[in-house]
């Protein structure tokens, strides 16, 4: 398997050049399947994924705009430009249409480009995330706190809003090693985002969604619930459903679940 770490410079509309890095696994001539991370996290949280699903497709795995190591850019940011990222990284690696799987905050990324760039899309899936997640109020609330008083205010609660007390109780070192990066991410980055996600409210577009779509909901999701994802299916036409009994992260809580429901729909003919 061959894997490569680098990244690009996009050109925003104002000028403004800002580095995003990427990782891709597997052989460039297989189907390319782009996996996008949620709020607080970078693309080491898809590495399960990523190692099982190599052998076929072409991963490429990129940290959203001001997480990891792809930086923010000085001037704010709405859903538009996480999206206009994809695009720019797809035409980066001369790929003309991929399949898109974003969990969270990068499956309102997934929705935007389901809604505006449906011919760079083979097939969406659209993890643990809804069509507005939140309310603007607390998303702002959000963004003042860490740009105020740093990460560890957002860290200290974490783990309770993204797994079950089971799972951490079971995979501890899996739980610090998420929670290592949500302290460890940028505080202006992260608040950027959340400035973003208070604006996000596609509600009133995901139904012209024409591309084979799978909503996966986690069964314990408190921050996206079921009822959400069933929303979500019940507007794009001809969407499936795939419940886990997980909390907000079912790639990581259900690491094999999740990646054989991804590789199953993403791989078969029709969607």
């Amino acid at each position: 398997m061959k894997h490569t770490d680098t990244g690009i410079v996009v050109t925003t509309w104002n000028g403004e050049d800002t580095l995003l890095h990427y990782r891709t696994d597997g052989e460039r001539g297989k189907p390319c399947l782009v996996l996008s991370n949620s709020l607080g996290t970078d693309l080491s949280m898809w590495d399960v994924q990523a190692a099982d699903l190599a052998s076929d497709f072409y991963v490429v795995r990129y940290d959203t705009r001001g997480h990891g190591r792809s930086a923010s850019g000085g001037a704010p940011f709405g859903i538009e430009r996480l999206g206009l990222d994809v695009v720019a990284l797809l035409d980066h690696l001369e790929i003309a249409r991929a399949a898109f799987c974003g969990i969270s905050m990068g499956g309102l990324t997934g929705q935007w480009l389901g809604i505006h760039q449906p011919q760079r899309l083979t097939k969406l899936v659209l993890a643990n995330t809804a069509a507005r997640i939140g309310t603007a109020d607390a998303w702002l609330a959000r963004a003042a706190q860490v740009r105020r008083d740093g990460m560890a205010t957002v860290a200290d609660g974490a783990a309770a809003r993204w797994f079950t007390s089971a799972f951490i109780a079971r995979e501890a070192a899996t739980v610090a090693r998420m929670i290592a990066t949500l302290r460890g991410q940028d505080a202006e980055g992260y608040a950027a985002c959340c400035a973003a996600l208070a604006q996000a409210d596609l509600r009133a577009q995901v139904a012209t969604i024409a591309v084979p779509t799978l909503v996966i909901a986690g069964e314990h999701d408190p921050v996206t619930t079921v009822d959400d994802a069933r929303w979500l299916q019940r507007q794009v036409a001809g969407a499936q459903l795939a419940q886990v009994p997980t909390s907000h992260l079912s790639n990581v809580e259900a690491a094999q679940t999740f990646t054989a429901q991804l590789h199953a729909f993403v791989s078969s003919p029709a969607g």
